[in-house]
């Protein structure tokens, strides 16, 4: 009899990894309600201040990903997937217990660096995805692990919003509970997917953020894709670094009202991620899936930036929902055109090259909504990060159609 940690996936083994990436995403989501009011509690500064405190965090955890995302991405290519995951699990749940005892804002920055430096659950869980499906299957797939992500924010943010009524650091300790039995179901459940025969050795020229770039200059299809999803998850960072303090700004909305309103968003992505990401993509083709995401993407973030009344803001949600077909189609084309034994330092470097922009987006967002809402500002207008994460959006698609135009011979047969 072979042990979790050797037998080979079956046919669950994606079931597996999907769990893991959910109950990942549903104990962070748990935090995102409360962090804007425990901020406020620990640095004595009122909501719009806060904003640059949660720009920082965002970009502590950033930096360490961009730092430390290849050499994870290359340890899961040498070690397995499964090793990588449990670390990850592990360091989580310690990350959460941190903040939660924190007794100043200090502490905060310490437990997302730890967060950021074993932040490989979404990259690793990819090549997972990589390791057990077929090129053809790997974009209806990445939208299942997207669906995942998505199921999270629907249930994590709306409890975290229920127990912040009980005090803001009561969902970071219901989040260390939740990363604890993560890691109990990887310890027991979670089977390799990465056999012997195809993992490969270190690199450690390779196993670094600028030794990964290098590298994957060498293919200019997936660089220009890399460079693409770099500035799309630049403009992303609008979301984390700046919803649960826009939405009490701009709308009054308490950490209940921010929970449901991730709530919403979750529903959105795992409705269309999970039960549309195949139609799409059979549809319209993988090239014509990510058009579409981004047309939405800008849209949306548009319409975000001059929804006055919050009301607006629950008809922009299903909608802007369509944008997330791009990544999980991205990451699906980028993975066609990577060798198999190569998926992880593939996804280690678009995790690096993704925490690039994630560094200097929180930071952006986070001023730009400070600048344009703090008391005195010449011009009042909370919806100005999301317009400027309208117009990054915009610029991202510039290296995709660079990246098309170059590299059409060395796109999969039958691409779009």
């Amino acid at each position: 009899m072979t042990d979790t940690a050797t037998r080979p996936p079956g046919r669950n083994a994606f079931f597996f990894v999907l769990v893991t990436v959910f109950i990942d995403h549903l104990a962070f989501g748990l935090i995102i309600p409360v962090l804007p009011t425990l901020i406020q509690d620990l640095a004595h500064v009122p909501p719009s201040d806060a904003t640059l405190w949660l720009g920082g965090l965002a970009a502590t955890y950033a930096v360490m990903t961009f730092l430390f995302g290849p050499v994870i991405g290359a340890l899961s290519d040498r070690f397995g997937r499964r090793p990588v995951l449990l670390v990850s699990m592990a360091t989580l749940g310690l990350d959460f217990l941190i903040m939660g005892l924190a007794p100043n804002i200090w502490l905060l920055f310490l437990g997302r660096a730890l967060a950021g430096i074993s932040g490989a659950t979404f990259s690793t869980a990819n090549a997972y995805i990589a390791d057990t499906t077929t090129p053809a299957e790997r974009g209806r797939a990445f939208g299942f692990i997207g669906a995942s992500f998505g199921l999270g924010f629907i249930f994590g943010p709306v409890i975290g919003g229920l127990l912040g009524e009980l005090g803001p650091r009561v969902p970071f300790f219901a989040a260390v509970g939740l990363a604890f039995v993560n890691f109990l179901y990887g310890v027991f459940v979670l089977p390799e997917s990465l056999p012997k025969e195809r993992r490969r050795a270190l690199n450690f020229k390779r196993a670094n953020p600028l030794g990964a770039a290098r590298h994957f200059s060498k293919l200019p299809q997936v660089s220009w894709f890399l460079i693409a999803g770099g500035i799309f998850f630049l403009a992303h960072t609008v979301f984390p670094a700046t919803w649960a303090v826009h939405g009490e700004i701009r709308y009054d909305w308490s950490p209940m009202q921010i929970g449901l309103s991730l709530g919403a968003v979750g529903v959105g992505a795992a409705v269309v991620q999970a039960g549309l990401m195949g139609l799409i993509l059979k549809r319209l083709g993988t090239v014509r899936t990510i058009i579409l995401g981004y047309s939405v993407n800008v849209i949306a973030m548009t319409a975000f930036a001059f929804a006055a009344n919050p009301v607006f803001v629950y008809f922009i949600i299903p909608f802007a929902a369509l944008g997330g077909v791009t990544m999980p189609a991205a990451n699906g084309l980028m993975s066609s055109l990577t060798p198999p034994d190569a998926q992880g330092e593939l996804q280690g470097a678009a995790s690096s090259l993704n925490a690039l922009g994630m560094i200097i987006g929180p930071l952006i967002m986070s001023a730009t909504l400070f600048s344009f809402s703090r008391e005195g500002a010449p011009i009042q207008f909370a919806g100005a990060a999301f317009l400027l994460a309208a117009l990054l959006t915009a610029l991202a698609f510039l290296p995709f159609q660079r990246g098309l135009a170059v590299n059409r011979g060395a796109l999969p047969a039958g691409t779009p």
